[in-house]
């Protein structure tokens, strides 16, 4: 191998706990944690309210929180590509 190929495993070698991955990850995009932060307060409410949805069938039910859950997820996948393209493209950082 050579030293420049060493330098890059050290490199990621060193910075390998879960938690500092985690974090890298959450700051690099920052709309995947809210999404499932969402989906999770979804599926919350909907096992919370399953226990008093009055006559309405099972399925119906299941439904409603399965689009729910969805459109939380895809809402916050849209506002992180929008916001990635509003970072990149109209405030450039400086190079």
């Amino acid at each position: 191998m050579s030293s420049g190929q060493e330098s890059v495993f050290s490199e990621y070698e060193t910075d390998t706990s879960q938690t500092s991955k985690l974090l890298r990850k959450f700051k690099e995009t920052p709309f995947v944690p809210i999404g499932m932060a969402g989906f999770a307060m979804v599926v919350g409410y909907g096992l919370y309210k399953l226990k008093h949805r009055g006559d309405m069938k099972m399925s119906l039910h299941l439904i409603h929180m399965r689009v729910a859950a969805q459109g939380f997820v895809v809402g916050a996948i849209t506002c992180g590509v929008l916001y990635s393209m509003l970072r990149e493209y109209v405030v450039k950082p400086k190079e």
